[in-house]
């Protein structure tokens, strides 16, 4: 049997986990923007150089996903799932440094923590939107 040949899931079973997965991976990116934020602003030494430059270096490509996350939409999701790699494998690089171990272990976590609820929200959502469209 196909992929494609396999019956969807009913619209009871998803509606629950597309929910759930939706709020979960919104607070996770509300956390992950948080850390940026507030580690940049108040934490970090930046030897000199303008926090408002580091910090919109930093957010703004996540802000720009900002409206498609709120209103719930899966492409939007979909595509996040793609950038928040990068801060994960910045957490990672950043974990290498002593004195920023917790940083990167915040930016690693809380990126590993949207992605899959996310990548669920992606899943189910698109299986939501198959049933909800009639087709089988």
């Amino acid at each position: 049997m196909s992929r494609a040949d396999k019956p969807l899931p009913s619209i009871d079973y998803l509606n629950p986990r597309v929910r759930l997965c939706r709020v979960v991976s919104l607070i996770w990116y509300l956390g992950l923007i948080g850390t940026l934020l507030i580690y940049n602003a108040l934490i970090a030494d930046l030897h000199g150089a303008n926090p408002w430059i580091i910090i919109g270096t930093l957010t703004v490509p996540l802000l720009i996903f900002m409206p498609g996350m709120l209103k719930g939409n899966i492409r939007t999701h979909a595509w996040l799932c793609f950038a928040v790699n990068l801060y994960f494998i910045y957490g990672v690089l950043t974990c290498f440094q002593p004195e920023r171990m917790l940083y990167g272990s915040l930016l690693t976590g809380f990126s590993t923590l949207f992605f899959i609820p996310a990548m669920g929200y992606v899943r189910w959502g698109f299986q939501a939107q198959r049933v909800n469209n009639g087709e089988s």
